[in-house]
């Protein structure tokens, strides 16, 4: 029981976390009067680095919910996978490429600018289709178990 209940609720947790932070804290802190772009990327490193290590937290515990009580629609399991595996690249490609950037940025030192920006919100975008789709999916099969 306590398996389905996290299958419920994680994704949407998540979701919201995803959507929040992504789409409204990061262009928004921006518009704060008295932010610089030193400041802002500063403030967003921090940000996007906490949010990354509790977006592998809800990752594990989908996929330890996921073991221990698998759900019977494949689709369920494939956009788990598609959304384990965005996080898998933000976190270990996206993530560094941005903070070293951010950090050139905040030290006057930036080259030319790159396209890992507008992976990561691509990268994002996807993840939070998948995990509104994953919540919906699990919260049906949950409903014609009963």
């Amino acid at each position: 029981m306590i398996f389905r209940i996290v299958q419920l609720a994680v994704p949407f947790i998540w979701f919201g976390m995803v959507g929040i932070i992504s789409f409204m804290e990061a262009p928004l802190k921006f518009r704060a009067p008295g932010i610089t772009l030193p400041l802002g990327l500063g403030i967003g490193r921090i940000v996007f680095q906490t949010l990354n290590k509790i977006e592998i937290v809800l990752a594990a515990t989908m996929l330890v919910s996921v073991y221990m009580q698998r759900p019977s629609a494949k689709a369920t399991l494939y956009s788990l996978g598609v959304i384990v595996a965005l996080l898998l690249i933000e976190t270990v490609w996206l993530l560094p490429v941005l903070d070293a950037r951010a950090e050139e940025v905040i030290n006057g030192t930036a080259g030319p600018g790159t396209n890992a920006h507008i992976f990561y919100i691509a990268a994002d975008a996807i993840k939070l289709i998948l995990l509104l789709y994953l919540g919906i999916t699990v919260s049906k099969e949950h409903l014609r178990s009963e």
